[in-house]
């Protein structure tokens, strides 16, 4: 009984090994094995490897583990059912004493192999599959040698199997950007990335989704000089609005002719000329983009054209906006650098926020944790929002309630949605903006800054710096006088 014993122990640890080997083969993840192949780890390259023909060592492991089952049955059985029988002769009919002492060493010898030789060595394989696959890999390419002809006729067999129900045979590792997101919030969560550098990460990935017009300067915001601009017109301006760029047009903002350099302004100043634009004043090409273009377009197209301004025009060839490269930088950093500008949305209390109408859709979707707004591909901003769902031009009082929230118009300026006030009507947790020193919150997105003072100082400042409504959908109207 004693050899049976032995024989039983070793096969439960051949059990484990082939267990052990399953799944950290199939669990190691190719890009780590690479970077320990990159160091030098010859055994990490001939995971890799293996890992191209999966079939060979899964035919290994099961041969191995089929034919380790079948002797520790047939050898637990010859050596525990005698002494089960013994025991339970002294109660039962020799008949039904065999059959329970069968039954007994069944269930003893299943259940060892079971907690030793399958759940324990797969979880510890699991915990570290890379350290565990580049350590038994040679006696599994040793076992696949040993076992070749077995090896190769089943593994035949499974790949004809695989090509008659057009099933890939290898796996993929191809890395998408979920992967890259579940990563990034995996270890935001163990603390391995800081706050800031998970939203940098977040706000990266947004510039292939968010389009130009979610950063502009819209329309009605650019300012600009016109060709036969008077100097007092563009001294005043330049001091109410202290930019570094400013667009040129001919009569009217549709009619594009460049844009002039605060650098060039100064210049001017400093040497006591004219800033009359016909004076001499150089006017730059303007860098023109369509308001399709992502912001990772946009950023390409700087790159390309050595320009960080440009136009933005929509199909009609009508200006929407303007961007720059600065504005495309504050949409990447985000709260990182918007502390001390003038604020979009603005926190009243733990359960309301004023926001401006021009705040890009994904702003308020962070704030207020909305994970998605209905056929967003439809707008940018959260204006557009509310003009899509009222399906109408929105008066004062007006309001979208969605998500949990009370969308009100509390202010319009020529037809245009100035300010909403939202107000959460559900026990949602609370979404409330992050405060910076001295109690301000930080403002999601950066707007433009009125800075008044001489036209020098200004220049010098300036170059320093759906049809059918979902039914959770409620759309109410005031008929009041807006």
């Amino acid at each position: 009984m004693l050899n049976s014993i032995l024989l039983i122990l070793f096969l439960i640890a051949v059990s484990a090994f082939f267990s052990l080997s399953e799944i950290s083969l199939a669990a190691s993840r190719k890009i780590k094995l690479k970077m320990m192949a990159d160091e030098g780890n010859v055994n990490a390259a001939k995971v890799l490897k293996l890992q191209e023909t999966p079939g060979l060592y899964f035919t290994v492991v099961q041969i191995g583990l089929n034919a380790v089952a079948i002797l520790g049955g047939i050898v637990g059985d010859a050596a525990f059912s005698p002494t089960f029988k013994l025991l339970f002769d002294r109660f039962l009919s020799p008949e039904l004493a065999e059959q329970v002492s069968f039954i007994c060493s069944f269930v003893l010898v299943t259940s060892l192999f079971i907690l030793f030789a399958d759940l324990t060595p797969k979880r510890i394989g699991m915990i570290a599959p890379e350290t565990f696959a580049v350590r038994i890999i040679n006696p599994m390419r040793f076992s696949i040698m040993l076992f070749r002809p077995l090896v190769w006729f089943f593994n035949g067999m499974a790949n004809l199997i695989f090509r008659l129900f057009k099933l890939p045979m290898v796996r993929k590792d191809d890395i998408t950007s979920d992967d890259i997101y579940a990563v990034v919030e995996a270890g935001a969560l163990a603390g391995v990335l800081r706050k800031q550098e998970h939203e940098l990460i977040e706000n990266v990935f947004e510039l292939e989704s968010r389009t130009v017009p979610s950063s502009m300067t819209s329309r009605e915001s650019v300012v600009y000089f016109d060709l036969r601009e008077s100097e007092e017109s563009i001294i005043q301006k330049v001091s109410t609005h202290p930019h570094s760029k400013f667009l040129v047009c001919d009569g009217n903002i549709d009619q594009v002719v460049g844009y002039v350099d605060s650098k060039d302004l100064l210049n001017r100043v400093l040497g006591n000329q004219s800033l009359v634009l016909s004076s001499g004043v150089q006017i730059r090409a303007a860098l023109i983009v369509p308001d399709t273009l992502t912001l990772s377009e946009a950023l390409e197209s700087f790159k390309t054209a050595g320009e960080d301004f440009a136009v933005i025009l929509n199909e009609y060839a009508l200006v929407v906006g303007i961007i720059t490269l600065n504005d495309v930088m504050t949409t990447l950093m985000g709260d990182l650098v918007g502390q001390g500008q003038e604020e979009q949305i603005v926190a009243r209390d733990e359960s309301s926020w004023l926001i401006e109408g021009g705040t890009p859709i994904e702003d308020v979707m962070r704030v207020l944790h909305i994970d998605e707004f209905p056929q967003a591909g439809n707008y940018e901003t959260i204006g557009g929002f509310m003009m899509y769902m009222l399906r109408k031009i929105p008066k004062r009082t007006d309001f979208v309630k969605y998500a949990g929230y009370k969308f009100e118009v509390v202010d319009i300026d020529s037809y245009k949605i100035d300010q909403l006030l939202v107000t959460r009507l559900s026990d949602k947790p609370a979404a409330v903006l992050p405060k910076a020193p001295g109690g301000q919150l930080p403002s999601l997105t950066p707007a433009g800054k009125n800075v008044s003072g001489p036209i020098g100082a200004a220049i010098i400042g300036a170059f320093a710096g759906t049809q059918n409504l979902p039914y959770q959908f409620q759309i109410a109207e005031n008929n009041a006088a807006a």
